[in-house]
């Protein structure tokens, strides 16, 4: 009898044991892990990275919304960021487990439920006084991992709050913000590590990359990108030196490396065919290129670096001893290339940089396939040597020396093109393998520039240099740009009256999504550039559009909110957009009844 009671009793403790497990299993698949990351690219039903997937290529395989539905796509719903804090909004929402998870300006994010809208929780970072964000008050986005959401602030710290409540469950600081430092991109994240860099450069930071634990925040290593300071890993929790960055004084003369720039404030990518991080580089301090003789590494460039131990494996330096402010940050984008001459199939990586060329390298090595201008207008520069991987530099084009000059306060004023804002900067490119095109929101304009003396005082401008912004054409600024990374030729263009600042999203319904500065998120055929549905937001849109499916419809969604670099500037440029409203908030669509 009590044996027969325990063989009753066995398949129903089974069964709870089960459901229990099944529970379990169901509430730690809300969680975000590593597989879920490192296949954001290929799953439709999430967006967990910045970049839809580490390699940033903004592709989406989903085709429901395509050239014939589109025009049936219309608003869900819409939330304000409210209050008075509006100024630019450059996030890029990420969506899981029904959640949406969007970063605003002055250190702001909020959890949305991404089917209606309906606020979950907010958390606002309390800034201190004094903190010096060079180019607005922005915030690129945030990153999951486990149960957290992690994002920078702009006072250079490091947050992660529990995704489901909003409690803080660590806070780091990355630097000072009193010596110019802060952070206003969106994480990587690379197998259980939160990867960031620093905002700065123009007061002569020290550029760098740093891994921490997700998890806990402890840090793992860090990595300068300015040649000559020493590296550091964590062991056991003990600060140990991991090697100088390249080598002391070999490209920087006498002390200009303390205070050089580089700094990494756009971000990384990450490719795990070959298990390298993709960190772009900033300007080297100051602007002016007379006080620092050299190529001044690793400023204006692209470093891979290894994310287990911080190595720099390569760089390429897409401007080397850079006299224009150029930066280099530009996002390195992975992609298959097909050698032209061979048929061969390598492994490479694009990148359409502030200096105006659109560069193809070889991503195991840094070496360069095909180098191309993207913009019309190029006066630093006639070109690449292919052997060398160099410029030839426009020598006359350079500013200059204020030293030789008769007051010696004013060097020799140069009209360069494009202008230090650059032909792309911030704004996202995008890769559609079935087109085999990337898609640059480029920009046509020009600056007079000069050179100034100028001496380093922590947490001041270090520039040396004035500007003035100019147009170059009437009828437009921006130009959203199909390139052929093979041919090296524009494909199509669709032009804006005002400069583009918003990155590109494209899908496998051969759409192009992007949002122009006059409020307008627009959708375009990915073969022709045709443009085939445009919706206004209210605000110009600045930021990257994302999509996802849920429960079997395909949704978009962009953050509005007119801001950012632009509008910080005069001349022709303020002209251009001066109309323009601010704005703060995020719209989701889908197609009308579902198709």
């Amino acid at each position: 009898m009590i044996q027969r009671s325990k063989n009753m009793k066995k398949p129903f403790a089974m069964s709870i044991i089960a459901a229990a497990l099944m529970v379990a299993g169901a509430a730690q698949a809300k969680e975000v892990t590593d597989a879920d990351i490192l296949n954001d690219a290929k799953t439709t039903g999430d967006v967990v990275h910045f970049g839809l997937g580490q390699q940033g290529q903004r592709f989406s395989t989903l085709d429901k919304i395509n050239t014939k539905t589109v025009k049936n796509l219309v608003p869900v719903w819409s939330f304000s960021f409210g209050g008075e804090k509006q100024r630019g909004q450059e996030s890029q929402p990420l969506v899981h487990d029904g959640k949406m998870f969007v970063t605003a300006s002055y250190s702001r994010i909020f959890a949305l439920d991404a089917k209606t809208g309906k606020k979950l929780w907010k958390y606002e970072h309390r800034l201190p006084e004094g903190i010096m964000p060079c180019c607005d008050v922005i915030n690129r986005g945030a990153a999951l991992y486990d149960n957290l959401v992690i994002f920078a602030t702009l006072d250079a710290q490091l947050v992660a709050l529990n995704k489901d409540t909003g409690k803080v469950v660590w806070k780091d600081k990355i630097d000072d913000y009193a010596a110019g430092y802060s952070a206003t991109a969106a994480p990587l994240i690379v197998k259980g590590l939160v990867i960031t860099g620093v905002s700065g450069g123009e007061f002569g930071v020290q550029g760098r990359m740093e891994a921490r634990d997700a998890k806990t925040g402890k840090m793992v290593w860090m990595r300068p990108t300015v040649e000559g300071h020493m590296g550091y890993k964590w062991v056991n929790g003990e600060k140990v030196e991991n090697g100088i960055s390249g080598t002391l004084n070999a490209t920087w003369t006498g002390d200009l490396w303390k205070t050089g720039g580089a700094a990494t404030w756009n971000g990384a990518t990450y490719d795990p065919d070959t298990n390298l991080v993709f960190a772009g580089t900033g300007n080297p301090a100051p602007w002016n290129s007379h006080l620092r003789p050299g190529d001044n590494l690793f400023s204006s460039a692209t470093v891979a670096i290894d994310p287990d131990t911080g190595k720099i494996v390569w760089h390429y330096q897409t401007t080397p001893h850079d006299g224009w402010d150029f930066d280099g940050v530009n996002e390195f984008v992975s992609f298959d290339y097909k050698d032209p001459k061979t048929g061969k199939i390598i492994k490479a990586g694009g990148k359409a940089d502030r200096n105006g060329f659109f560069f193809v390298l070889d991503r195991t090595n840094g070496k360069p396939l095909n180098i191309f201008p993207f913009v019309k207008d190029i006066t630093w520069a006639k070109g690449f040597d292919m052997n060398t991987g160099r410029p030839i530099y426009v020598d006359e084009n350079r500013p200059g020396d204020p030293s030789g000059s008769a007051d010696g306060k004013k060097g020799k004023s140069v009209t360069a093109a494009p202008s230090f804002l650059g032909g792309k900067n911030q704004q996202q490119i995008a890769y559609n393998p079935q087109t085999g095109l990337f898609y640059v929101p480029a920009n046509e304009w020009a600056m007079d520039i000069w050179n100034e003396p100028v001496s380093y005082k922590r947490g001041a401008a270090y520039l040396g240099a004035g500007f003035t912004i100019k147009a170059l054409h009437d009828d437009y600024i921006g130009a959203l740009r199909a390139v052929d990374p093979v041919s090296g030729k524009i494909v199509w263009e669709n032009k804006n009256f005002a400069p583009l600042w918003g990155g590109v999203l494209t899908t496998a319904g051969n759409l192009t999504f992007y949002g122009t500065p006059e409020g307008y998120l627009k959708a375009l055929d990915a073969k022709t550039g045709k443009e085939v549905w445009s919706f206004q937001t209210g605000s110009g849109v600045v930021a990257p559009p994302v999509t996802w499916m849920e429960n079997g419809e395909q949704y978009v969604a962009v953050v509005s909110g007119w801001g950012g670099a632009v509008p910080l500037w005069g001349g022709d440029v303020a002209r251009r957009v001066n109309f323009l409203e601010q704005g703060g908030s995020v719209w989701v669509f889908k197609l009308h009844n579902g198709k």
